[in-house]
Protein backbone atom coordinates (compact mmCIF):
# COMPACT_ATOMS: atom_id res chain seq x y z
CA UNK A 1 0.00 0.00 0.00
CA UNK A 2 1.41 3.37 -1.01
CA UNK A 3 1.87 6.15 1.53
CA UNK A 4 -0.54 9.10 1.68
CA UNK A 5 0.42 12.49 3.09
CA UNK A 6 -2.02 14.77 4.91
CA UNK A 7 -1.93 17.97 6.93
CA UNK A 8 -3.91 19.45 9.81
CA UNK A 9 -3.76 22.01 12.59
CA UNK A 10 -2.57 19.27 14.95
CA UNK A 11 -0.90 15.90 14.49
CA UNK A 12 -4.11 14.13 15.55
CA UNK A 13 -6.14 16.08 13.00
CA UNK A 14 -3.68 15.16 10.26
CA UNK A 15 -3.88 11.48 11.29
CA UNK A 16 -7.69 11.57 11.13
CA UNK A 17 -7.50 12.97 7.59
CA UNK A 18 -5.11 10.17 6.60
CA UNK A 19 -7.44 7.51 8.05
CA UNK A 20 -10.31 9.00 6.05
CA UNK A 21 -8.27 8.65 2.86
CA UNK A 22 -7.14 5.12 3.63
CA UNK A 23 -10.58 4.01 4.83
CA UNK A 24 -9.21 1.92 7.68
CA UNK A 25 -9.22 1.91 11.49
CA UNK A 26 -6.29 3.49 13.33
CA UNK A 27 -5.13 0.03 14.50
CA UNK A 28 -4.73 -1.04 10.85
CA UNK A 29 -2.55 1.93 9.83
CA UNK A 30 0.99 3.11 10.56
CA UNK A 31 2.08 6.75 10.66
CA UNK A 32 5.17 8.88 10.30
CA UNK A 33 5.12 12.46 11.61
CA UNK A 34 6.89 14.49 8.93
CA UNK A 35 6.43 17.89 10.57
CA UNK A 36 4.79 19.17 13.74
CA UNK A 37 3.24 22.64 14.23
CA UNK A 38 5.80 25.14 15.45
CA UNK A 39 5.20 27.17 18.59
CA UNK A 40 5.70 30.81 17.71
CA UNK A 41 6.10 33.89 19.81
CA UNK A 42 4.01 34.00 23.02
CA UNK A 43 2.72 30.44 22.52
CA UNK A 44 1.03 31.05 19.17
CA UNK A 45 1.00 28.02 16.85
CA UNK A 46 2.51 28.50 13.40
CA UNK A 47 2.39 26.13 10.44
CA UNK A 48 0.59 22.82 10.12
CA UNK A 49 1.19 19.25 11.18
CA UNK A 50 2.14 16.91 8.31
CA UNK A 51 2.00 13.11 8.52
CA UNK A 52 2.48 10.17 6.18
CA UNK A 53 0.36 7.05 6.57
CA UNK A 54 -0.34 3.72 4.93
CA UNK A 55 -2.25 0.55 5.61
CA UNK A 56 -0.17 -1.58 7.97
CA UNK A 57 1.37 -4.40 5.88
CA UNK A 58 0.68 -7.98 6.96
CA UNK A 59 3.55 -9.92 8.50
CA UNK A 60 5.43 -12.19 6.05
CA UNK A 61 5.40 -15.92 6.63
CA UNK A 62 8.31 -17.44 8.56
CA UNK A 63 11.27 -18.54 6.49
CA UNK A 64 10.73 -22.20 7.38
CA UNK A 65 7.16 -22.05 6.11
CA UNK A 66 8.25 -20.37 2.89
CA UNK A 67 10.89 -23.07 2.42
CA UNK A 68 8.30 -25.81 2.84
CA UNK A 69 6.11 -24.08 0.28
CA UNK A 70 8.92 -24.22 -2.27
CA UNK A 71 9.47 -27.92 -1.58
CA UNK A 72 5.78 -28.70 -2.07
CA UNK A 73 5.88 -28.45 -5.86
CA UNK A 74 3.03 -29.47 -8.11
CA UNK A 75 2.99 -32.94 -9.57
CA UNK A 76 3.75 -31.57 -13.04
CA UNK A 77 6.82 -29.77 -11.73
CA UNK A 78 8.19 -32.98 -10.18
CA UNK A 79 7.75 -34.78 -13.47
CA UNK A 80 9.57 -31.99 -15.31
CA UNK A 81 12.42 -32.27 -12.82
CA UNK A 82 12.86 -35.91 -13.73
CA UNK A 83 13.08 -35.05 -17.40
CA UNK A 84 15.77 -32.40 -17.19
CA UNK A 85 15.71 -29.37 -14.78
CA UNK A 86 12.61 -27.38 -15.79
CA UNK A 87 11.69 -27.06 -12.09
CA UNK A 88 14.73 -24.89 -11.41
CA UNK A 89 13.64 -22.46 -14.09
CA UNK A 90 10.05 -22.39 -12.76
CA UNK A 91 11.24 -21.81 -9.19
CA UNK A 92 13.54 -18.98 -10.28
CA UNK A 93 10.65 -17.40 -12.17
CA UNK A 94 8.46 -17.63 -9.05
CA UNK A 95 10.99 -15.99 -6.72
CA UNK A 96 11.91 -13.20 -9.14
CA UNK A 97 9.27 -10.38 -8.82
CA UNK A 98 7.54 -9.76 -12.14
CA UNK A 99 9.27 -12.63 -13.89
CA UNK A 100 6.12 -14.73 -14.31
CA UNK A 101 2.39 -14.12 -14.31
CA UNK A 102 1.58 -16.88 -11.80
CA UNK A 103 3.09 -19.14 -9.17
CA UNK A 104 2.72 -22.91 -9.15
CA UNK A 105 -0.26 -22.57 -6.80
CA UNK A 106 -2.06 -20.43 -9.38
CA UNK A 107 -1.80 -17.10 -7.50
CA UNK A 108 -0.23 -13.95 -8.85
CA UNK A 109 2.99 -12.66 -7.28
CA UNK A 110 2.44 -10.63 -4.13
CA UNK A 111 1.82 -6.93 -4.87
CA UNK A 112 3.27 -6.10 -1.47
CA UNK A 113 6.52 -7.82 -2.34
CA UNK A 114 6.73 -6.02 -5.67
CA UNK A 115 6.12 -2.61 -4.10
CA UNK A 116 8.69 -3.29 -1.39
CA UNK A 117 11.29 -4.18 -3.95
CA UNK A 118 10.38 -1.12 -5.99
CA UNK A 119 11.22 1.15 -3.07
CA UNK A 120 14.83 0.79 -3.91
CA UNK A 121 16.62 -1.46 -1.83
CA UNK A 122 16.29 -3.49 1.14
CA UNK A 123 12.59 -3.27 1.96
CA UNK A 124 11.80 -0.21 4.01
CA UNK A 125 14.69 1.92 2.79
CA UNK A 126 12.26 4.63 1.77
CA UNK A 127 10.76 4.54 5.27
CA UNK A 128 14.16 4.98 6.86
CA UNK A 129 14.89 7.88 4.52
CA UNK A 130 11.64 9.57 5.53
CA UNK A 131 12.70 9.38 9.17
CA UNK A 132 16.19 10.75 8.52
CA UNK A 133 17.03 13.98 10.40
CA UNK A 134 16.33 17.19 8.56
CA UNK A 135 19.01 19.57 7.43
CA UNK A 136 20.84 21.13 10.38
CA UNK A 137 23.00 23.44 8.34
CA UNK A 138 22.20 26.29 10.71
CA UNK A 139 24.30 24.66 13.40
CA UNK A 140 27.15 24.22 10.94
CA UNK A 141 27.01 27.91 10.12
CA UNK A 142 27.16 28.78 13.80
CA UNK A 143 30.24 26.63 14.31
CA UNK A 144 32.00 28.51 11.54
CA UNK A 145 31.14 31.94 12.97
CA UNK A 146 33.10 32.33 16.18
CA UNK A 147 32.85 36.12 16.47
CA UNK A 148 33.29 37.79 19.83
CA UNK A 149 30.69 40.47 20.54
CA UNK A 150 31.23 43.72 22.41
CA UNK A 151 28.36 45.10 24.45
CA UNK A 152 27.78 47.71 21.70
CA UNK A 153 27.53 44.98 19.03
CA UNK A 154 25.11 42.97 21.18
CA UNK A 155 22.97 46.09 21.63
CA UNK A 156 22.87 46.61 17.85
CA UNK A 157 21.73 43.02 17.25
CA UNK A 158 19.08 43.25 19.96
CA UNK A 159 17.83 46.58 18.67
CA UNK A 160 17.34 45.11 15.20
CA UNK A 161 15.37 42.24 16.76
CA UNK A 162 13.20 44.64 18.79
CA UNK A 163 12.46 46.80 15.74
CA UNK A 164 11.25 43.73 13.87
CA UNK A 165 9.16 42.62 16.86
CA UNK A 166 7.47 46.00 17.25
CA UNK A 167 6.78 46.11 13.51
CA UNK A 168 5.31 42.57 13.58
CA UNK A 169 2.80 43.64 16.25
CA UNK A 170 2.07 46.88 14.38
CA UNK A 171 2.96 49.00 17.41
CA UNK A 172 4.16 52.61 17.46
CA UNK A 173 7.40 52.98 19.43
CA UNK A 174 10.82 54.60 19.43
CA UNK A 175 14.11 53.19 20.69
CA UNK A 176 16.68 54.65 23.09
CA UNK A 177 19.97 53.41 24.52
CA UNK A 178 21.35 54.26 27.96
CA UNK A 179 24.79 53.35 29.25
CA UNK A 180 24.27 52.19 32.83
CA UNK A 181 27.93 51.40 33.45
CA UNK A 182 31.03 50.32 31.55
CA UNK A 183 29.67 46.82 30.90
CA UNK A 184 25.90 47.39 30.76
CA UNK A 185 23.62 49.00 28.18
CA UNK A 186 19.87 49.34 28.57
CA UNK A 187 17.73 49.30 25.43
CA UNK A 188 14.47 51.16 25.95
CA UNK A 189 11.35 50.70 23.85
CA UNK A 190 9.37 53.90 24.38
CA UNK A 191 5.72 54.39 23.43
CA UNK A 192 2.09 53.96 24.40
CA UNK A 193 0.03 50.76 24.46
CA UNK A 194 3.03 48.47 24.87
CA UNK A 195 1.41 46.27 27.51
CA UNK A 196 1.29 43.34 25.07
CA UNK A 197 5.08 43.20 25.14
CA UNK A 198 5.24 43.54 28.94
CA UNK A 199 2.70 40.99 30.12
CA UNK A 200 1.56 40.18 33.68
CA UNK A 201 4.28 41.01 36.18
CA UNK A 202 6.68 41.57 33.26
CA UNK A 203 6.64 37.90 32.19
CA UNK A 204 6.41 38.71 28.48
CA UNK A 205 9.16 41.30 28.83
CA UNK A 206 11.35 38.63 30.40
CA UNK A 207 10.60 36.32 27.45
CA UNK A 208 11.52 39.09 25.00
CA UNK A 209 14.82 39.52 26.87
CA UNK A 210 15.57 35.79 26.55
CA UNK A 211 14.63 35.73 22.85
CA UNK A 212 16.87 38.71 22.13
CA UNK A 213 19.74 37.01 23.98
CA UNK A 214 19.19 33.88 21.85
CA UNK A 215 19.38 35.97 18.67
CA UNK A 216 22.72 37.38 19.82
CA UNK A 217 24.03 33.88 20.57
CA UNK A 218 23.08 32.71 17.07
CA UNK A 219 24.61 35.67 15.25
CA UNK A 220 27.76 35.96 17.37
CA UNK A 221 28.82 32.61 18.79
CA UNK A 222 32.05 33.77 20.38
CA UNK A 223 32.57 35.42 23.76
CA UNK A 224 30.01 38.04 24.76
CA UNK A 225 31.41 41.01 26.67
CA UNK A 226 29.12 43.00 28.95
CA UNK A 227 25.33 42.81 29.23
CA UNK A 228 22.38 44.37 27.43
CA UNK A 229 19.13 44.84 29.34
CA UNK A 230 15.79 45.56 27.67
CA UNK A 231 13.08 47.80 29.13
CA UNK A 232 9.69 48.31 27.49
CA UNK A 233 7.37 51.18 28.30
CA UNK A 234 9.43 52.11 31.38
CA UNK A 235 8.27 48.95 33.16
CA UNK A 236 11.62 48.05 34.72
CA UNK A 237 12.06 51.49 36.28
CA UNK A 238 8.52 51.49 37.70
CA UNK A 239 8.98 47.94 38.93
CA UNK A 240 12.29 48.85 40.58
CA UNK A 241 10.74 51.77 42.43
CA UNK A 242 7.74 49.71 43.57
CA UNK A 243 9.96 46.85 44.77
CA UNK A 244 12.21 49.23 46.67
CA UNK A 245 9.20 50.75 48.49
CA UNK A 246 7.75 47.31 49.25
CA UNK A 247 11.08 45.91 50.50
CA UNK A 248 11.56 48.92 52.76
CA UNK A 249 8.14 48.39 54.36
CA UNK A 250 8.71 44.66 54.92
CA UNK A 251 12.18 45.35 56.33
CA UNK A 252 10.69 47.81 58.84
CA UNK A 253 8.23 45.14 60.02
CA UNK A 254 11.02 42.57 60.37
CA UNK A 255 13.17 44.97 62.36
CA UNK A 256 10.27 45.83 64.67
CA UNK A 257 9.03 42.26 65.29
CA UNK A 258 12.27 40.30 64.93
CA UNK A 259 10.42 37.77 62.73
CA UNK A 260 11.83 36.91 59.30
CA UNK A 261 9.55 37.23 56.26
CA UNK A 262 9.84 35.47 52.91
CA UNK A 263 8.80 37.36 49.78
CA UNK A 264 7.14 35.89 46.70
CA UNK A 265 9.34 34.16 44.08
CA UNK A 266 11.02 36.68 41.78
CA UNK A 267 13.27 36.88 38.75
CA UNK A 268 16.99 37.40 39.51
CA UNK A 269 16.82 41.09 38.50
CA UNK A 270 13.97 41.74 40.94
CA UNK A 271 15.74 39.85 43.74
CA UNK A 272 18.79 42.04 43.22
CA UNK A 273 16.68 45.17 43.71
CA UNK A 274 15.38 43.78 47.02
CA UNK A 275 18.86 42.74 48.21
CA UNK A 276 20.35 46.15 47.32
CA UNK A 277 17.52 48.04 49.01
CA UNK A 278 17.41 46.03 52.26
CA UNK A 279 21.19 45.81 52.68
CA UNK A 280 21.33 49.62 52.94
CA UNK A 281 19.00 49.54 55.97
CA UNK A 282 20.00 49.03 59.60
CA UNK A 283 18.93 46.01 61.63
CA UNK A 284 17.95 43.73 58.73
CA UNK A 285 19.63 41.52 56.15
CA UNK A 286 18.60 39.24 53.28
CA UNK A 287 19.10 35.66 52.20
CA UNK A 288 17.75 33.63 49.27
CA UNK A 289 16.09 30.22 49.34
CA UNK A 290 14.57 27.76 46.87
CA UNK A 291 15.40 26.83 43.30
CA UNK A 292 14.63 28.62 40.06
CA UNK A 293 12.04 29.60 39.05
CA UNK A 294 10.66 29.54 42.63
CA UNK A 295 13.66 31.17 44.28
CA UNK A 296 12.74 33.94 46.73
CA UNK A 297 14.29 36.56 49.02
CA UNK A 298 13.93 36.22 52.80
CA UNK A 299 14.33 39.35 54.93
CA UNK A 300 15.71 38.47 58.37
CA UNK A 301 16.72 40.40 61.49
CA UNK A 302 20.41 41.31 61.39
CA UNK A 303 21.08 39.40 64.64
CA UNK A 304 19.59 36.22 63.16
CA UNK A 305 21.74 36.67 60.07
CA UNK A 306 24.88 37.06 62.18
CA UNK A 307 24.03 33.96 64.22
CA UNK A 308 23.55 31.92 61.05
CA UNK A 309 26.93 33.03 59.71
CA UNK A 310 28.81 32.03 62.87
CA UNK A 311 27.07 28.69 63.33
Amino acid sequence: MEWVETTGKTVEEAKEAALDQLGVHEDDAEFEVVEEPRTGLFGRTRGEARVRARVRPTSPRPKTERGNRRRRRPEGARKSSESGGAVDRATASEERPGAGSARPDGRKPSARRRSRGGRGGGGGGGERAARAPKNVSGDDEQEGNGMDATVEEQAAIMRSFLEGLVDAFDLDATFEEERLDEDTIELKVVGDNLGLLIGPKGQTLQSVQELARTVVQRQATGTHHGRVRIDIGGYRERRKEALARFATQVAADVAATGVAKALEPMHPADRKVVHDTVNELEGVATTSEGEEPRRRVVIVPATASATAETS
